[in-house]
């Protein structure tokens, strides 16, 4: 006999990047505590194209107990370094937003204070010539931190997205997850609860559950439309609201250890290179051009020799008001979605994921917990929000509807002051969870051309020309350390 508490019999609808990343670490992680089924029909296929990931990514591989050749050598990936935008702030201007700081701190002073105190004297070089990722993507070199290089730089990976989740479902399964193929044509809640009681198949089988998560996608089946979480929506902000995807052959040449987003007439341009092909995609308004237009205009402008069709996806920005109601929860599309301009949708299911498993109910869910856990989700989706409305906002573009439109839009108050903030002192709000800290919103602040008006008052107690020789030795440093690195190709070579 066993004293144990039987399992949490958690049931996930809907397979895909959400549904697999949440199978695989429960059975990992809840082991002893959790049973794990995941329904899916292969009918419905999966949304997302996303290809590009942050440095998190990592985090969750390493969490797996995976090792990080095998997975990259298994969904054809490459390292990322960041993303290149180009003509976000104007036409012909770009710049690198990168996985790691500006040069160093110094005396608790963030490093682009004293190039705003250098630039206003017409010394120094470019801010990003002052940042290891930056030089490592211009020159197309990669190599792992070393030690003494932690602090400097970060990297991600860029995956082929269609062998992500059969990847993890062959992990989840191996450990104990159990999938049915399926369609749900009923859910059964409980009438004292309201809770989720079971899940009807199309094959004549009812499934029970303690713990329902919804990765049912756009549909959000449980949450949304079983248990009337509102949708709260964001497209008066993020109007993009359709995606246009082509994957192309690899050009010769080096692969490039970042992703590219180039500003078009309606929206951007995606191109994520990867080992065996190159993922390309238009995110773009519909208000503001129309399909045909849109996809005319995508496939003039890719570079490469297609693979396949264009492929067309509906969206709209915004989130639920609750991603926790009952024994509901959703993760991923279900949840909320935000387009994929800085990589954020599989980092929003990875930290949803992570939230669940630090809350996870043995037994019935508590209020305290749905709270908390709603409140954590809410403020990942309005920082990320705010950012993403930055790369628009912040241009001055007029030379389509579009870019005049989000040049001019009222933005969130949140946002204003944060750009208030930095244009006053130089100044990044600050918080201790989250995505995008310091470094994130200079790179683009900067490359967009918001140059604060002061700096760090204590940036003054330097000698000037001694803070110029320091500066210059430090990108000297820079350049030579990088150097020295392989090639981006010999790196992912180097795994195979």
């Amino acid at each position: 006999m066993s004293d144990d508490p039987p399992k949490t019999r958690v049931v996930i609808l809907g397979g895909g990047t959400a549904g697999w990343m949440t199978a695989a670490t429960i059975v990992r992680q809840l082991p002893t505590a959790a049973a794990v089924r995941l329904i899916e029909s292969e009918e419905i296929g999966i949304v997302g194209v996303g290809e590009a990931t942050l440095p998190h990514i990592r985090h969750f591989v390493e969490m797996l107990g995976l090792d990080e050749a095998e997975f990259m050598k298994a969904t054809h990936a490459t390292f990322k370094l960041g993303i290149d935008f180009h003509d976000f702030g104007a036409i012909g201007t770009s710049y690198l937003h990168p996985f790691g700081v500006f040069g160093s701190p110094l005396r608790g002073v963030p490093f682009h204070h004293y190039w705003l105190k250098l630039r206003s004297k017409g010394e120094g070089s470019d801010l990003f010539d002052y940042s290891v990722a930056n030089i490592m993507s211009a020159q197309k070199r990669f190599a792992a931190p070393a030690r003494d290089m932690l602090a400097a730089y970060n990297y991600a990976y860029q995956f082929d997205a269609t062998l992500f989740g059969p990847y993890l479902r062959d992990y989840a399964t191996a450990r104990g997850a159990v999938r049915t193929e399926a369609r749900v044509i009923e859910v059964e809640r409980c009438g004292e609860t309201g809770d989720v009681a079971a899940l009807l198949l199309d094959s004549g089988e009812r499934v029970e559950g303690d713990l329902f998560i919804d990765c049912s996608g756009f549909r959000s089946l449980l949450l949304g439309q079983t248990m009337g979480a509102k949708w709260e929506d964001w497209s008066h902000w993020l109007p993009c609201d359709r995606a246009i995807a082509m994957p192309t052959a690899s050009p010769a040449g080096p692969i490039d250890p970042y992703t590219t987003a180039t500003a078009m007439s309606a929206g951007w341009r995606w191109r994520i290179p990867l080992q065996h092909r190159v993922g390309n995609g238009y995110v773009y308004s519909s208000s503001h051009l129309t399909d045909d237009l849109a996809q005319a205009e995508f496939v003039n402008s890719v570079e490469g020799v297609p693979l396949a069709d264009p492929r067309m996806l509906r969206f709209r920005a915004g989130r639920r008001t609750a991603s926790w109601v009952g024994n509901v929860v959703a993760i991923g599309l279900a949840s909320g979605f935000l387009e994929p301009l800085e990589s954020t949708s599989i980092y929003l299911a990875q930290g949803a994921i992570m939230q669940l498993i630090d809350l996870f109910p043995i037994g019935r869910a508590s209020d305290v917990d749905r709270a908390e856990y709603n409140q954590m989700v809410d403020l990942e989706y309005d920082r990320i929000r705010d950012f993403l409305i930055l790369h628009y906002h912040a241009t001055t573009r007029s030379d389509s509807p579009f870019w005049d439109h989000v040049r001019t839009m009222p933005i969130p108050d949140s946002l204003a002051e944060k750009m208030e903030l930095w244009r006053e002192a130089g100044r990044v709000s600050k918080y201790s969870h989250g995505l995008f800290f310091e470094p994130s919103w200079v790179a683009v602040y900067i490359g967009q051309g918001i140059v604060p008006r002061h700096w760090d008052a204590r940036a003054d107690a330097f000698d000037g020309a001694a803070l110029a020789k320091a500066v210059e030795r430090l990108r000297g440093q820079i350049e030579r350390d990088v150097g020295a690195m392989p090639i981006h190709d010999d790196s992912l070579r180097a795994l195979r």
